[in-house]
């Protein structure tokens, strides 16, 4: 029924709004009044009264105790039934609940003053979700990985629910430019927000915008574009400006033999999105890929390879792009990560956020090659960056040590090794020739052993990174 006090615009059940840098949200309601009272002979029906002057109120209470965080405020009444107000300041936190009520000129007991309520919302920060399927999560494998409240997620149905796997689900969906043909499964991003939620102590959303098997071409907009345009129709639903965007993507490059380009495009992508938002130090936290164990070729892994390196450069050279590895975890499937790998990659994702989003002191980047030295005709010295505690290479024997160097007379695979704290000595299986290159884990599929950070971080995977001389 109307009657009363209506919400028609401006708050949803389980909505999470972006705070601004002074750590509030302004949330702007409108919404319509009907002056009636109940009908003395029939309790339930109502019936309209002559106009008198009407004043309605809306305020901003805590769920869990009612008591206000945004006093009982006059709204603005306009003389064609509607009326609206503004709340500039709501504080990060929740959940709460917006409440409104109308008074009467002369009010008798009996005229109605009920007014609308919207439960369950906060204000906190929100994140888009974006890339192909294990953005969009593929895992059926059992995990424990509970919903919790302030942890909410904004459906393709464009209406925000209590966040669950599968985030991307799209029943009764209305932005259907991610509408997959089968339903997708865990994602890293349930774990990745409850553990922001815990660390900052305010309500996390998410807005799930991953399409399986999308190409880079299906976000450039220099390209195809049509998964970008749909991933700014959801967020203007709610005028939302996200803390950052989650991005994992990149195997469909391999198959379109496009991971040449990879840097450049996904640089546009960035570009476009920070301009279409109006945000220009807008973080991407992106995942470097995992493995694929599906028709192996050399052709094939030298384009994963690209992307790989690709993803490492980008956190190199573009402002507030950062990177975390995936190639250590285990597989649900041929390529998609299993449920517990997810739980892995949200873990890393939300340590790189609280470092680069929030100014937390804490350790989130992985080891990487700092440099490459021939230091023998057939020997090279790996030095790695950021190993806290000491390089293990978990003693494999050095075939299947994930490193090969290439020359002009191809590529030399390992035939034995030494491990420093922070260093490999690879004596590879023949003399190296000028210009020389190192890979690293660069294969589709890499080995079951990645060079760690003992007791931390695998290291990145790498691809061409030159061989110095000594």
């Amino acid at each position: 029924m109307d009657y009363g006090v209506t919400i028609t615009r401006g708050a949803s059940p389980w909505q999470i709004f972006q705070q601004g840098e002074d750590g509030t949200a302004c949330i702007r309601l409108e919404g319509r009044y009907r002056l009636t009272r109940l009908s003395q002979e029939l309790p339930l029906q109502f019936s309209d009264v002559p106009c008198a002057k009407t004043t309605v109120k809306a305020r901003i209470a805590l769920e869990s105790t009612g008591e206000s965080v945004v006093p009982w405020t006059e709204c603005t009444v306009l003389e064609d039934g509607r009326w609206e107000t503004v709340f500039p300041h709501v504080p990060a936190g929740g959940l709460y609940r917006i409440e409104t009520y109308m008074d009467y000129e002369g009010w008798d007991g009996l005229s109605c003053t009920r007014g609308d309520m919207v439960h369950s919302i906060g204000v906190g920060d929100v994140f888009v979700i974006a890339g192909q399927s294990n953005a969009a999560g593929r895992a059926k494998n059992p995990v424990a990985d509970d919903p919790e409240l302030g942890v909410h997620v904004l459906r393709s149905s464009a209406r925000w629910e209590l966040a669950t796997h599968p985030l991307g689900e799209t029943t009764q969906a209305v932005h259907v430019g991610h509408y997959e043909n089968h339903n997708p499964g865990h994602s890293p991003w349930l774990h990745f927000a409850k553990r922001l939620k815990h660390e900052l102590g305010f309500p996390i959303g998410l807005v799930p915008c991953a399409y399986g098997g999308a190409p880079l071409r299906w976000w450039n907009p220099e390209e195809n574009g049509a998964l970008f345009t749909n991933m700014l129709e959801m967020l203007a639903d709610y005028d939302i400006h996200p803390k950052a965007v989650l991005w994992y993507q990149g195997e469909a490059e391999g198959y379109e033999d496009s991971a040449e380009t990879y840097f450049q495009r996904f640089s546009a992508l960035v570009r476009h999105t920070r301009q279409a938002l109006g945000q220009p130090e807008l973080p991407f936290l992106t995942v470097q890929l995992n493995r694929c164990l599906e028709n192996p070729s050399e052709k094939l892994d030298r384009q994963w390879g690209m992307v790989r390196e690709a993803q490492r450069q980008a956190w190199h050279k573009l402002p507030h792009v950062t990177v975390v590895p995936s190639a250590d975890l285990a597989l649900y499937d041929f390529i998609h990560n299993s449920a517990e790998g997810n739980l892995v990659v949200g873990e890393r994702c939300a340590r790189a956020a609280l470092a680069e989003c929030y100014g937390r002191p804490v350790d989130w980047m992985a080891p990487e090659p700092e440099s490459a030295v021939q230091t023998a005709p057939d020997t090279v010295e790996v030095r790695f960056s950021r190993i806290r505690n000491w390089l293990n290479p978990f003693e494999v024997p050095a075939s299947l040590l994930p490193f090969e160097a290439e020359d002009a007379q191809g590529l030399a695979a390992p035939k034995a090794y030494e491990t420093g704290r922070d260093s490999l000595t690879i004596t590879f299986e023949r003399p190296l020739g000028a210009g020389a290159r190192l890979h690293g884990a660069w294969r589709m599929n890499p080995g079951a052993a990645i060079p760690s950070d003992c007791m931390r971080m695998p290291m990145l995977s790498f691809y061409g990174v030159p061989i110095g001389q000594e």
